[in-house]
């Protein structure tokens, strides 16, 4: 296996009290080879989150889920959902809203001390602070004592510390001015180049086209894949429906915004639902299937014959 991240055929439903059922995942194919950077986009609430979560093996207890994840490194290749250990040492996750992920009653020190020591690194606290631009002696502060920027520093300062082979990024610049999030943007992207394969969970379409971070794109809408390909194509030349509204709604491209609200993801049809917001697609509105033309994919209704 080429060594990185691959998600084959993600399927995952988390029923609900009075019988509804969410559509978390649905058949979801996605590869993030080692040293790149793919971004997963799309409107809040579409399933990007359950992506990160099912990688990290952290789903709902009653949740249901098909298909595999599987990460590779040099050495070895290990399904997230057979048992074996492997968040912290191969799989990082940088959260959102990293301030409260952190322990409020001790130093963002002790923590990211406890953590090298727990994955058995040989990084200095001081050190990993100084990779991600933030003064050693920032750690010494509880976290809130750290503004928004700081505490994401330390998150992934944190998600670092074990070497890992990919990183899932969840909205890491939430909340966070421009000048904040092109460096966390920054650095993901150096965290590519030294050799991870970076997956950044993101609905901020400005900064990905501002910064150039991602060397691929994957869009969703309502639990399904829509579109993958390099981004700067995507970007220029968007394939399917929903991308083209998607880029459209940007203030760079003349802030047309897309007609409705995205679904609820519960109790959600078989088949992709874009129709029912833009009713002229041609793209939705029966069984669907993904094209693929060279290094891009696009969903699109089935063939028939």
């Amino acid at each position: 296996m080429n060594h990185g991240l691959r998600i084959e055929s993600l399927t995952v439903r988390i029923p609900l009290l009075g019988g509804s059922v969410v559509h978390a995942a649905s058949d979801i194919d996605l590869d993030v080879p080692a040293g790149t950077v793919t971004a997963l986009v799309g409107e809040s609430g579409c399933g990007k989150s359950i992506i990160a979560t099912s990688v990290m093996n952290m789903l709902p207890p009653n949740a249901s889920r098909t298909g595999t994840v599987t990460v590779g490194t040099p050495d070895l290749e290990i399904d997230v959902f057979s048992g074996t250990p492997f968040r912290g040492r191969y799989v990082a996750l940088v959260p959102q809203s990293a301030a409260t992920h952190l322990t409020p009653v001790r130093t963002a020190r002790s923590q990211l001390q406890e953590t090298i020591d727990a994955l058995g690194g040989d990084h200095t606290c001081d050190a990993l602070a100084l990779r991600v631009g933030l003064d050693p002696s920032a750690l010494d502060c509880y976290p809130h004592e750290l503004s928004g920027g700081m505490a994401q520093r330390v998150a992934i300062a944190g998600a670092l510390a074990g070497n890992p082979s990919v990183i899932v990024a969840d909205e890491p610049t939430a909340n966070l001015d421009r000048e904040l999030t092109d460096h966390v943007m920054e650095l993901l992207r150096e965290c590519a180049d030294a050799g991870a394969a970076v997956l950044l969970i993101t609905h901020d379409l400005a900064s990905l086209t501002r910064s150039g971070v991602a060397d691929r794109l994957a869009v969703m809408y309502a639990s399904r894949i829509m579109e993958t390909g390099p981004a700067a194509l995507v970007f220029q030349d968007p394939l399917h429906d929903y991308t083209r509204d998607l880029l459209g709604a940007l203030p760079s491209r003349g802030l047309h915004p897309i007609p409705g609200s995205p679904p609820q993801l519960t109790d959600l049809p078989d088949d992709c639902v874009y129709h029912l917001r833009r009713p002229e697609s041609k793209q939705s509105g029966g069984p669907t299937e993904l094209v693929t033309l060279g290094e891009r994919t696009y969903r699109t209704l089935r063939r028939v014959g």
